[in-house]
């Protein structure tokens, strides 16, 4: 099997890119009121309380509360942030109602456990804790907590990332890279490693060995876009265009990270099995690199 051209992907990623998820007033009414998990203040007491605690402690500080699963330097509130609190970042009190969930990542109906194993394989680059483990059962709890109230089975508003439609031109290394230099580096370092401070990550590396795996949502394009286009630069959500999004959110994709777990010894294979898709770069060719091999 050949490996594709990045400026073939592009094309293919233009062709296919997402379309909005709703129109017209729809799409208005869907975002109009997110829901509103409940104030830090009414946390609960009792057993049930410490457990909620302990998994919004999980949640900040990763490495610190969970680190025999972890294997790199991000924390879940990286890509969910205030604390999993925030719409259009993957909140958590939106992922809490969405399961279980048939997932053709893996194929059968997920229970939330099971996502959240999904999370330390790929987004910590680490392990899953078997089922019922006491850093599971704090996440689900903190999670089924920050859910207090919000309806069962149904598309809530501010869940997920924002679904960009597909962009005007043709999404771009170069441009990307320019977007990145004027809009990102001042946090995420010129090299795309973060910055930590006493040991804790402040900003988390958007690529290479301390960054989610090959097989993370995140490093999908469409993904990435959705989320930089909503939330960054942090604190200035929705003041990149969206062409800006997809351009620099293909820079950030374009970058090699620790291997997919689910690598079948061959980067050809492998996405063929599991990347065959124009918003994954894993086994392109960028800048005479074949991304995914060592």
């Amino acid at each position: 099997m050949k490996h594709a051209t990045l400026a073939a992907l592009f094309c293919a990623l233009n062709a296919h890119a997402a379309q909005p998820a709703q129109a017209g007033s729809e799409a208005a009414a869907a975002h109009a009121t997110p829901f509103e998990p409940p104030a830090e203040s009414t946390l609960p007491g009792g057993d049930f309380g410490k457990q909620v605690k302990l998994g919004e402690q999980i949640f900040l500080h990763t490495g610190q509360f969970a680190g025999r699963y972890v294997g790199n330097t991000l924390t879940c509130a990286n890509c969910h942030l205030d604390a999993g609190r925030k719409a259009d970042a993957s909140p958590l009190w939106g992922a809490y109602i969405s399961y279980p969930a048939y997932r053709s990542k893996n194929g059968h109906v997920n229970t939330f456990a099971e996502r959240l194993q999904g999370c330390f394989n790929y987004s910590m680059n680490g392990k899953a804790p078997p089922l019922g483990d006491p850093v599971l059962v704090a996440l689900e709890s903190y999670a089924y907590w920050l859910a207090t109230g919000a309806p069962v089975g149904g598309k809530l508003a501010g869940r997920g990332y924002p679904k960009l439609a597909a962009p005007a031109q043709k999404a771009d290394y170069a441009r990307g890279g320019a977007v990145y230099a004027q809009h990102c580096a001042v946090c995420h370092g010129a090299d795309g490693q973060g910055q930590r401070s006493n040991g804790q990550t402040v900003f988390p590396p958007l690529w290479g060995a301390q960054s989610f795996n090959w097989g993370a949502g995140m490093h999908e394009i469409q993904n990435a876009a959705g989320f930089i286009k909503a939330n960054m630069p942090l604190g200035l959500g929705g003041t990149l265009t969206d062409q800006e999004a997809w351009d620099v959110a293909t820079f950030m994709d374009s970058h090699e990270r620790p291997q997919d777990p689910r690598y079948t010894g061959s980067v050809a294979q492998t996405r063929a099995k599991y990347h065959d898709t124009p918003y994954s770069m894993y086994g392109m060719s960028v800048n005479g690199h074949i991304l995914g091999t060592p």
